[in-house]
């Protein structure tokens, strides 16, 4: 069972990304908590408090996007 998730996202540095991970975090565990509530019982938190940033610079989006989905298969 895979322990975390690969996202490539767009965020404006003005809004600040520890922000973005916080919604993205909070939101998908309350959306996933009321679909499968079972969950509630088996895990007290759906996510830690840890996340990695890295930002692709000046690489092609579509190198990054092909990395990302490839992942899947490791």
């Amino acid at each position: 069972m895979p322990d975390h998730v690969h996202l490539l996202v767009d965020c404006d540095p003005q809004y600040g990304i520890n922000k973005l991970v916080r919604l993205i975090k909070g939101r998908s565990s309350r959306l996933l908590r009321q679909e499968y509530p079972s969950l509630k019982r088996r895990i007290p938190t759906l996510w830690t408090n840890s996340y990695f940033v890295a930002t692709v610079g000046g690489t092609p989006l579509e190198i990054v996007k092909q990395y990302v989905e490839n992942q899947r298969n490791v």
